[in-house]
């Protein structure tokens, strides 16, 4: 397949055009030449020097990640940015990142297949952000307890231990997911009267908020809650015919 092909689908089907100019990160096709055939693809979750050297080893043409090399832009290429273009240019990697569109996803995002691994139903869109939301809002048939909810995360790939704010009710079954760092988005789950909100990191006003709110916070990791995304892409990839492979690399945070 075209490189020029691959990112098109992957920009139809992630709507990419939707976030210019609402997401810092830089999405699409971040390095790459106008012209080069896509046999073999790679997919993780960061795009740093160990995963470029990774997708190398594996004989990758491109990597799709979700936190790619370009934030607001690059201005100058040095320093850690140097090293990480070099790292592709010398393996001649093409580099796809899908931040925003990826988390917003209803079918292919982040915090639908949280709820989907988790078992919820989704029931609505939760965390506004840009021209859509970061996060979904599922119901459990059965509720969950603080423990099992935590045990169940505690499954994710590099979750470690998952940390939890424990102010919400004993049973747990309308759960608002927003991966990676979403306490920003507290008194949004506050407004919709949610049990728990689940997310990767938190921020020190994230205590005090959740207990005034009376919910429970799931800190399962931000790298652990970025994992399901990608690997959607890679099983879309494969739908189109192509080889892939998926590079784990827990960062604990």
């Amino acid at each position: 397949m075209h490189l020029s092909e691959f990112v098109d689908r992957l920009d139809t089907e992630l709507q990419v055009d939707q976030w210019a100019g609402a997401d810092y990160a830089v999405n699409g096709l971040q390095v790459g030449p106008e012209r080069a055939d896509v046999d073999r693809v790679a997919f993780a979750v960061d795009g740093v020097v160990e995963t470029f050297e990774q997708a190398a080893a594996a004989d990758a043409d491109a990597l799709v990640v979700h936190h790619g090399i370009s934030w607001g832009g690059i201005d100058r290429v040095t320093g850690k940015e140097y090293e990480r273009v070099r790292a592709l240019l010398d393996n001649d990697i093409a580099l796809y990142a899908a931040h925003a569109p990826l988390d917003a996803h209803d079918e292919y995002g982040n915090a639908a297949r949280l709820c989907d691994r988790l078992g919820l139903d989704i029931v609505a869109p939760f965390g506004e952000s840009g021209p859509g939301h970061a996060g979904q809002r599922g119901r459990a048939e059965t509720p969950f307890s603080t423990v099992d909810l935590r045990e169940e995360l505690a499954t994710l790939e590099g979750a470690g231990d998952v940390q939890v704010l424990d102010f919400g009710p004993d049973e747990l079954s309308d759960i608002a997911v927003l991966t990676g760092s979403g306490t920003d988005w507290l008194d949004e789950a506050r407004a919709a009267g949610v049990d728990a909100l689940v997310t990767g990191e938190g921020k020190q006003p994230a205590y005090h908020e959740a207990k005034e709110a009376g919910i429970s916070v799931f800190l399962a990791g931000h790298y652990a809650t970025e994992t399901l995304g990608v690997k959607a892409l890679q099983s879309l990839a494969e739908e189109w015919g192509l080889d892939t492979t998926y590079i784990s690399h827990p960062t604990g945070l």
